[in-house]
């Protein structure tokens, strides 16, 4: 089957303090059903998630954020939500669980290549702007 191939996408954030509507973006789930693809990417910029919130349990928000990539992958390892199809995990993926962890609306678009879209949402949307720039140079 050629492309391009629809594909959703979420950013995965994080909220420390909801009242405050002040968020760190820290991922990307991507979903491309034609080329039965779905991955997630997890950076975690622990400096700026510090200086919203000092005192932050980051070790408890890394083990909670690499769950993203394992439910992803599927299989034994993640559970029982690892034996549901690609689009169940996906849609579990980005249905509301925490009010720390929370993911963006769910976005679309037409892709050849899944993996380069991935990519470029997290230059675009995860990554600091001196992160790009030093890539670029």
């Amino acid at each position: 089957m050629r492309g391009p191939y629809l594909y959703d996408y979420a950013i995965v954030r994080i909220v420390p303090r909801v009242e405050r509507e002040e968020f760190v973006n820290v991922g990307v789930i991507l979903s491309c059903p034609q080329k039965k693809y779905l991955e997630a990417r997890i950076e975690l910029d622990e400096g700026r998630l510090v200086a919203l919130v000092p005192g932050l349990d980051l070790e408890l928000l890394k083990s909670q954020l690499a769950i993203y990539p394992l439910i992803c992958r599927g299989g034994e390892e993640a559970g029982p939500i690892g034996r549901l199809s690609q689009r169940e995990r996906f849609n579990w993926l980005i249905a509301p669980k925490s009010t720390i962890i929370q993911t963006s609306p769910v976005h679309t678009g037409w892709c050849e290549h899944p993996d380069l879209v991935l990519e470029h949402l997290l230059n675009t949307m995860v990554r600091p702007a001196d992160y790009r720039n030093a890539a670029r140079g």
